[in-house]
């Protein structure tokens, strides 16, 4: 690590603000900006990448000349069950249907802390699936199937949606 990187932690996540924020406004440069009165389809990209691009400075620059702060070892366990987790979900949404997908999802994100514990994990995925079934489904009235291909007719079975 290079001396002039005081803060670690700060520089690494400005920098992957960077990335995300110039990423964003390269895909929205093709988008017709519009104007603040009448906004295109790249407008709020657009303003939104700059915003994030300016924080991402922000965190680099306070990084380099803030108070010197010692990164710990990198935490492979907590990265690879949350993004393994929303993965997961996009991957299984349509064959086994929301409520499951969501149900796995939070409980395998929730076993990247060290703090948490099966039960309580499984019981906060049973809570937020019931939750966004409640508000998309049967609220937003959105076309998600509760349960997925994998359950046959039980959605229709049981009404809980398409």
């Amino acid at each position: 690590m290079p001396s002039f990187i005081r803060n670690p932690k700060d520089f690494f996540a400005g920098l992957l603000f960077l990335i995300i924020s110039l990423g964003e406004l390269y895909i929205a440069q093709d988008y017709s900006m519009g104007t603040a009165r009448r906004m295109g389809p790249g407008y709020f990209p657009v303003v939104l990448g700059m915003i994030l691009t300016a924080f991402a400075l922000i965190m680099i620059f306070r990084a380099l000349l803030g108070k010197r702060d010692v990164m710990d070892s990198f935490a492979f366990k907590p990265l690879i069950l949350i993004l393994g987790g929303s993965l997961l979900f996009a991957v299984m949404v349509r064959p086994i249907g929301m409520f499951p997908a969501i149900v796995v999802m939070v409980f395998l994100s929730a076993l990247g802390s060290k703090a948490s514990r099966p039960l309580p994990a499984l019981l906060l995925g049973l809570g937020l699936a019931v939750g966004s079934v409640l508000a998309f489904v049967k609220g937003l009235g959105q076309p998600i199937p509760v349960l997925g291909s994998w359950f046959g007719d039980l959605n229709y079975i049981l009404h809980l949606g398409p």
